[in-house]
């Protein structure tokens, strides 16, 4: 069965019935299943939909392709935000070959992937995802000199950590980041005045085509909060970082200010997904409030406006849907109260932007991802 083109849905948008079942199909191909050629990966993950296969055959295909998948894995237990109902299939890759044996397996059983990193930053569906949830585990890495050679899964804190007792400065800004590298390198991770793209030599990644490149730091495409790979959804394997030398002592005193910066001004006492909106661009403010907001503009790493600031003016700070609402600490974190709903998250989510967009004709943009 074909689905015309405009009927087409990217990975994380979930199936159209709990009749259909995606696939990967390469980009600008149109074969179909009636045309009797084969689809595959595309460069833009678009998926085609297509009747599924047996439950049980499924099942025992997927277990002969990649032991140890789990199957119902409630999604809410891999995030920090701990919202999300369950994944059809779920797999844990500790390293970059299990990763490629996964990816292998759902273009063969046809299924649609959700890529897993360090939990933060995602807010997975109450429905769960119908297809194959990859959690990146490769966590390997390795310090030379004054570079680092890191696999996508290690956890961004013990990056710093390593670092700041080699004495290698680039890292120090990151401290209480949460997430992985891999994450952080597809969102372009930043505060305090740096960025993630600061430090990237070079990274290994999977592209839309399924093979594995090493991208230059020029090709990575870095934006603010964003990169090649999550504008077209290319699966980071690895990276290589470079430093400079600096004082340990130091970069420690950098690093721990910003650790209880974080803890005293984010709300970490709650489930949550980090900040659900990018900080404005002073740029785009309108001119009528610029005089109101001056006080508050940093630069991070161009001039900003926080988007906390912007949402406490507007008289947000402990507005709630169901079991989820805008922290009274920090205005630009939702935080889950207990047994909160994605559903729920969408729904408070276009409230604040309703109206943030009502009193100062600022359009919030969401830098949680929403599968």
């Amino acid at each position: 069965m074909s689905v015309p083109a405009r009927e087409l849905y990217k990975v994380g948008n979930g199936p159209p019935s709990s009749e259909a079942l995606c696939f990967f199909v390469y980009q600008n191909i149109t074969a179909t299943i009636k045309s009797g050629r084969r689809p595959a990966l595309t460069k833009n993950f678009v998926l085609e939909y297509t009747p599924p296969a047996h439950k049980g055959k499924m099942e025992e295909k997927i277990q002969k392709l990649l032991p140890g998948v789990r199957k119902q894995e409630s999604l809410a237990r891999h995030t920090t935000f701990r919202i999300g109902g369950p994944a059809r299939y779920f797999f844990t890759a500790t390293n970059s070959d299990a990763i490629i044996r996964a990816l292998d397996a759902a273009k063969k059983l046809r299924l649609s992937v959700f890529i897993l990193s360090g939990g933060s930053n995602v807010v997975m569906s109450d429905d769960g995802f119908s297809g194959l949830v990859i959690q990146i585990r490769n966590s390997k890495f390795k310090i030379q000199n004054s570079k680092v050679y890191a696999e996508a899964g290690v956890p961004c804190a013990s990056l710093v950590r390593s670092t700041i007792r080699k004495g290698l400065k680039g890292l120090e800004w990151a401290g209480g980041l949460p997430g992985s590298l891999g994450g952080a390198i597809r969102g372009n991770a930043g505060a305090f005045g740096g960025e993630i793209k600061d430090a990237i030599v070079s990274v290994k990644a999977i592209d839309g085509k399924g093979r594995a490149r090493v991208f230059s730091k020029k090709q990575c495409k870095f934006s603010y909060r964003s990169s090649i790979f999550k504008e077209k959804r290319y699966i980071v394997l690895s990276a290589v970082l470079g430093f400079r030398k600096g004082d340990a002592k130091q970069l420690l005193g950098i690093a721990r200010s910003h650790m209880l910066y974080r803890k005293e001004r984010h709300p970490l006492e709650y489930p949550n997904a980090g900040s659900m909106f990018k900080n404005c661009d002073a740029k785009k403010l309108p001119v009528r409030w610029k005089k109101h907001f001056a006080k508050v503009i940093k630069t991070d790493p161009f001039p900003v406006i926080p988007t906390a600031a912007i949402i406490a003016a507007a008289g947000l700070k402990g507005l709630r849907v169901g079991n989820v609402q805008v922290s009274q600490k920090h205005p630009n974190y939702i935080v889950n109260l207990g047994k909160g709903r994605a559903k729920d998250v969408v729904r408070l989510v276009e409230k604040v932007k309703q109206k943030v967009k009502k009193k100062f004709g600022i359009v919030l943009e969401e830098e949680i991802q929403f599968v």
